[in-house]
């Protein structure tokens, strides 16, 4: 939509190569982890990021693997948050953009010196499973809220 794309405090990404676009809050800086396929985060507050991931896949559509709190519940164990956390999925609910089904959740992970709370949605085309996360320190959640909420918002797909 146009008014993703033009709203204020937030930066563009396209990947043309993946076949994906985002926002992400201005002041963010690009980082690189072994794994992910785009990162920025906060340079003040680390807990601050959105991260995306992309997995070849055979699966045509994400329904595919099951409801959206299965699958929210498996991805967050598994992927999303190290072993060694203790996560509690919030919410977890399927929409249709593009004629595409995503699935998006809430979830905080605690470690033992702090909690990340955060959103993530998922989405399968170009045979490839697309997962962005993005989150806050539970302590600035609330202030960090919006934010991520648009951020998750804004992750579409192109056909590549």
């Amino acid at each position: 939509s146009v008014a993703a794309e033009n709203k204020k405090g937030f930066l563009p990404v396209t990947d043309n190569k993946d076949g994906y676009s985002f926002l992400y809050p201005f002041g963010w800086q690009e980082v690189t982890i072994e794994g992910q396929d785009k990162v920025f985060k906060d340079v003040i507050e680390p807990l601050e990021s959105v991260s995306v991931t992309v997995f070849p896949t055979n699966k045509q559509d994400i329904r595919d693997f099951g409801p959206p709190d299965q699958v929210a519940g498996t991805l967050i164990k598994k992927v999303l948050a190290p072993p060694s956390q203790k996560t509690k999925l919030i919410e977890a609910k399927e929409q249709d953009v593009d004629g595409k089904a995503y699935y998006t959740f809430e979830f905080v992970a605690q470690a033992p010196n702090f909690t990340r709370h955060a959103l993530s949605t998922i989405v399968i085309g170009n045979g490839k499973l697309y997962t962005l996360t993005t989150g806050a320190n539970e302590r600035r959640w609330g202030k960090m809220k919006d934010k991520l909420q648009t951020i998750v918002e804004s992750f579409k797909l192109a056909n590549v």
